[in-house]
């Protein structure tokens, strides 16, 4: 009894441990921005209401214009497809938006059947190396910062990451998503990030 007592209490030791390690990263990861020339950058797709990006993905789209207008890439990847009921996907709200600011449409790919994180890195992971394009700039909220950097390698891409600073997620909201990401890049560590975006999803979760 007391030797099955010492095993239960070692293994929760160490799930609280690879909890704890596996937080400051995503923590760190959040606070880091790896800006650089890439052959692309490629914002992960959210809400669109009737055709108009939600505030959270405005914040992305509009850091995805500052680098490009910063010449770090020369085309931008929108992703993101349609939920029940919308007359639109992510990626066209996304791209009309783009074009409303400026941003030439033979700049502007689009990625249109993804509905979440994974589906849409995998499907734009496949158009770009038809192009040859693998070194990507990732763009979304600092939260994700992590679990995408590490779906992109999975996906064979060379991901880096650089954050929108202005997106409306934040404070008490803002930790949750940390803790949500924290639990999604421990499991996708051990069975894979393909593996846990499906469980994601069966479970409910969906989206980013």
């Amino acid at each position: 009894m007391k030797l099955l007592f010492k095993l239960t209490a070692g293994l929760l030791l160490a799930v609280f441990l690879y909890l704890g390690v596996t937080f400051i990263q995503v923590w760190t990861a959040a606070r880091r921005d790896d800006a650089r020339s890439a052959q692309a950058i490629v914002v992960l797709g959210t809400a669109q209401y009737n055709g108009q990006p939600s505030p959270v993905l405005k914040a992305r789209l509009d850091h995805a214009v500052a680098l490009w207008e910063r010449k770090l890439a020369p085309v931008i990847v929108v992703t993101g497809g349609r939920a029940p009921g919308d007359k639109f996907t992510e990626a066209t709200a996304s791209a009309n938006y783009l074009l409303a600011k400026g941003v030439p449409d033979a700049d502007v790919l689009r990625e249109v059947s993804g509905t979440s994180s994974w589906q849409s890195l995998a499907a734009a992971a496949n158009f770009l190396r038809d192009r040859d394009i693998t070194k990507v700039l990732l763009v979304s909220d600092p939260f994700h910062s992590y679990r995408i950097n590490a779906m992109a390698d999975e996906l064979g891409l060379d991901g880096h990451s650089s954050p929108t600073r202005t997106s409306p997620i934040a404070g008490t909201t803002e930790a949750k998503y940390l803790v949500r990401e924290t639990v999604a890049v421990a499991v996708g560590r051990v069975i894979g990030f393909r593996r846990e975006a499906d469980v994601h999803q069966k479970v409910g979760g969906g989206g980013a």
